[in-house]
C-alpha cells in the first residue's frame, strides 16, 4: 500500500492483497477508545489526496477523464464518481430482480461500465476471479459432485427406504435429523436433485402427496448451510471478502454453535406448525401409473362444439369412472382433478386424463374431444399413440437448457422426446412454445418411450420426476470420495492453510483418483454463481474506492440517530432477507459485505456480529421459489404454487429473523473483550 502523510480521516482497507493503489477515503468520526482490535485492523489513516487508478479509460475520452481528475477539486471529482457508481448501481440492481437479462450477462456487463468510467483500473477490475471466494466454491462444487456420482450417500437413501415407510411423519423426521448435517459440508443442490427422486418414490409408497415432502426438503438443507463455513456460498463469500478487507476471516466451525440453534429453531416450526400449512398436491408424475399396464395419461383438447361445453366436470368425469381427470387447464392456469369437479367445462379447455386406449378412444368419439398437439423440436403435430410414457423434466439451475428456447433444444432428434407443454410457476404455457426461453424451474411435460427419457437421465441437464436414479453412480470409488472430503474438513478446521487452496486440493483429489471425469468435474461448476462473483465483487470495490458504502453508512447512522447497534443489526438481517429475495443470495452477500465493514466501523464495534448478519439473512430467503436454488427445484417435484411457499416460509422467515436478532449478540459480542 502506498503510504501518506496521516489526517483526522481514515478508510477502509478493503482489498490490500489485490489494490496496488490507495483506496479512496472519507472524513469519518475518530476512532473509538472502545473499538476491537479485528476492526483497528481494518482501518488505516490517509492524506486528504484522493487516490486515482493508475490507467485511464482508452482513447480521447480516457484522456479527458484524466485531465478532468486533475483539473476539478478532489470533492467535484468524488461526487461525479460516486454519482456513476451509483447509476451503475441501480441499472444493475433492477436487472437483476427484474430478468431482462440473464443473470451471468449483467454480471459481466459491469467490469466495461467499472472501467470505461474510471471507477476501477485493470488491475482491480479482475479481482472476483481471483479472489478466494470463487475459487473455494468452484472446488465445494466439484466436491459435492465428486460425493454424488460415488453414490456417498446411498446408505443414506438406503435408511430412508428403510424407516420411512409409514407416515409423513417418520419420513420428515428423518429429514430433519439428516439433511441439515450433511449440507453443512455439502453444496445443497446436488444433494436436492439426489433426494427428490427418493422422496417421490417414498411418496407412492405411503401415499402421500409430495407437496408435503419437498418444501421441507428444501427448507431443511438451506438451513444446514448455516452450520460451517463451507456450508453454503454466502459463508464462503462474506468469509473472504473479511479477509481481503485485512479481517481474520471465521474458522470452520465458527459458525456452528449459534447455527446449531438457529436450525433448531427453523425445524422445530416446520415440524410442529410448518407442515400443517402444506397443500396436499401432487405433480403429474406422481399421478401416471408407475407399470405399464392398460393405463396411459394423454391430452385432449374440448371442441367448441362439445356436449361437453357447460358441463361440470365432476359429473363428466365420476369417480370409479374408467377415464380420471388429473389435470384442467384453462388458458395458463391448472386446475388439479379434485379441485375441477365443480368447473363447468369450456371450449378450448385442455385435459389431461388418464385410462385405457379403448375408453380414452371412445370419449373423444363421443364427446366431441381430440388429441391435443405436440412440439416436435420446431413444429407441431398431433398426438398419434397413448401408449408412450407422459413424464416431467425440471429445468436444473445449472442445465445447459437455461436460456435457450424450446425448440431450439431439438428434443425429439436427440432424444426422441416430444413436448406437450411448459410449466412455469403454476403456469401451463402451451402455445409458441418452441420460442419460449427456459428458466431455472421450469417444468417440461414430455410424451417419449423409455429409451427417450434414459437418454434424458444421461445427460443431466434436467430432472426426470419419476422415481429413478439420474445416473448410475460410481460405487467403487466411494471408498476415496468420502475420506477426500473428510481431509478437506480436517484441514480446513484444524490448519492454518487457507480453505480455498484446501477446496482446490480436495477437487484435483476427485480428479486424480477418478472418482470423477474431468468433463464431470467442468460441467458440476455452477458458471452462473461463478460469473455473478466475477462481476460484483469490483463493484464491492468500486463501492469502497468511491466511498459510497461510507456514504450508505453515514445516511444509516444519520436516520438511525441514537438506535442500539442490537436493533441496526437486527434490521440489517432483515434487509439482507428482503434482497435476497429480490436479487439472489451470493450478489446480496457481495454487495452488503462491504456495507457491513463500514458501518462497523461507524458503529464503533467489532464487525462480525454484521457479517454474520450478512451471511445467515442470505440464506434465510423461505418465502419464494426463486431467491434460493433448491426452492426452485422442488417447485415442480411438489406441484406448488408461488402462494405456498409464502404460506409456510413468511411466518418462518419471522422467526428466524427473532432467532437471528437474539443470538447473534449473543455468540459475536459487539465489543469483545
Amino acid at each position: 500500500m502506498n503510504s501518506v502523510a496521516p489526517s483526522a480521516t481514515r478508510t477502509l482497507i478493503f482489498s490490500p492483497a489485490s489494490l496496488p493503489y490507495t483506496s479512496r477515503s472519507m472524513p469519518m468520526r475518530a476512532p473509538s477508545s472502545t473499538e476491537s482490535p479485528s476492526l483497528r485492523m481494518l482501518t488505516s489513516q490517509s492524506g486528504p489526496s484522493i487516490a486515482l487508478p493508475s490507467r485511464a479509460p482508452l482513447g480521447r475520452l480516457g484522456a479527458l477523464l484524466g485531465n478532468l481528475r486533475f483539473a476539478w477539486r478532489p470533492g467535484i471529482w468524488a461526487g461525479a464518481t460516486m454519482l456513476a457508481l451509483s447509476l451503475i448501481l441501480a441499472v444493475a440492481v433492477l436487472l437483476f430482480v427484474t430478468g431482462w437479462l440473464p443473470l451471468e450477462l449483467t454480471s459481466l456487463l459491469l467490469l466495461p461500465a467499472l472501467y470505461f468510467t474510471g471507477l476501477l483500473p485493470i488491475e482491480a477490475l479482475f479481482a472476483g476471479l481471483s479472489n478466494g471466494a470463487t475459487v473455494t466454491i468452484g472446488a465445494m462444487f466439484i466436491l459435492s459432485a465428486g460425493l454424488s456420482r460415488t453414490g456417498a450417500l446411498d446408505p443414506l437413501i438406503g435408511l430412508f427406504r428403510r424407516f420411512g415407510k409409514g407416515s409423513v411423519q417418520r419420513v420428515l423426521v428423518l429429514l430433519a435429523l439428516t439433511m441439515p448435517l450433511i449440507s453443512g459440508f455439502m453444496n445443497n443442490t446436488p444433494l436436492v436433485v439426489m433426494m427428490v427422486p427418493v422422496l417421490l418414490s417414498l411418496a407412492r409408497e405411503i401415499d402421500v402427496a409430495p407437496s408435503r415432502l419437498m418444501i421441507p426438503l428444501s427448507y431443511f438443507t438451506i438451513l444446514g448451510g448455516t452450520l460451517t463455513l463451507i456450508g453454503t456460498s454466502t459463508n464462503i463469500i462474506v468469509n473472504e471478502l473479511y479477509r481481503d478487507a485485512g479481517g481474520p476471516g471465521f474458522g470452520l466451525f465458527e459458525f456452528t454453535p449459534m447455527g446449531l440453534v438457529y436450525s433448531a429453531g427453523g425445524i422445530a416450526f416446520i415440524l410442529l406448525v410448518g407442515q400443517r400449512l402444506l397443500p396436499d398436491r401432487s405433480p403429474l408424475s406422481a399421478m401416471v401409473p408407475r407399470e405399464r399396464s392398460a393405463e396411459f395419461v394423454t391430452e385432449i383438447v374440448i371442441d367448441q362444439s362439445s356436449p361437453l361445453v357447460g358441463r361440470p366436470a365432476g359429473e363428466v368425469f365420476r369417480r370409479g369412472s374408467h377415464v380420471t381427470l388429473l389435470q384442467l387447464v384453462r388458458g395458463e392456469e391448472v386446475t388439479f382433478g379434485g379441485d375441477a369437479e365443480g368447473l363447468a367445462l369450456q371450449g378450448e379447455d385442455l385435459l389431461i386424463i388418464k385410462g385405457t386406449s379403448k375408453r380414452i378412444a371412445e370419449l373423444l368419439a363421443r364427446w366431441g374431444a381430440s388429441f391435443a398437439a405436440v412440439l416436435e423440436d420446431d413444429h407441431y403435430v398431433p398426438i398419434r399413440s397413448t401408449s408412450l410414457m407422459l413424464g416431467e423434466a425440471v429445468i436444473l439451475p445449472d442445465s445447459p437448457f437455461v436460456g435457450r428456447g424450446v425448440g431450439e433444444l431439438a428434443l425429439n432428434r436427440r432424444f426422441g422426446a416430444r413436448v406437450l407443454a411448459v410449466q412455469r410457476r403454476g403456469r401451463h404455457h402451451r402455445f409458441q412454445v418452441s420460442r419460449l426461453e427456459l428458466r431455472p424451474g421450469d417444468v417440461l411435460l414430455l410424451q417419449g418411450d423409455n429409451q427417450s427419457f434414459a437418454r434424458l437421465r444421461e445427460s443431466e441437464a434436467v430432472l426426470l420426476v419419476e422415481g429413478l436414479e439420474q445416473v448410475v453412480p460410481r460405487r467403487t470409488r466411494r471408498g476415496l470420495s468420502i475420506p477426500i472430503m473428510l481431509g478437506v474438513i480436517v484441514l480446513a478446521g484444524l490448519t492454518e492453510v487457507p480453505i480455498s487452496i484446501v477446496a482446490v486440493t480436495g477437487a484435483l483429489a476427485m480428479v486424480l483418483t477418478r472418482c470423477l471425469r474431468i468433463d464431470e468435474a467442468i460441467r458440476a461448476i455452477d458458471l452462473s454463481i461463478l460469473f455473478l462473483l466475477v462481476g460484483t465483487i469490483p463493484l464491492g470495490l468500486a463501492m469502497q474506492r468511491t466511498g459510497l458504502a461510507e456514504r450508505i453508512v453515514d445516511a444509516t447512522l444519520a436516520l438511525t440517530g441514537t438506535a442500539s447497534p442490537r436493533l441496526i443489526i437486527s434490521a440489517f438481517y432483515l434487509l439482507t432477507v428482503v434482497l435476497t429475495a429480490l436479487l439472489s443470495n451470493s450478489a446480496t452477500a457481495v454487495l452488503l459485505t462491504p456495507i457491513a465493514l463500514s458501518l462497523s466501523a461507524g458503529l464503533g464495534i467489532d464487525p462480525k456480529p454484521l457479517l454474520v448478519a450478512v451471511a445467515f439473512g442470505a440464506s434465510a430467503d423461505f418465502a419464494t421459489p426463486i431467491g434460493y436454488q433448491t426452492n426452485t427445484i422442488v417447485f415442480g417435484p411438489g406441484g406448488y404454487q408461488f402462494r405456498d411457499y409464502l404460506k409456510i416460509g413468511l411466518p418462518l422467515e419471522v422467526i428466524m429473523w427473532a432467532l437471528a436478532s437474539i443470538l447473534i449478540p449473543v455468540f459475536w459480542p459487539l465489543r469483545p473483550g
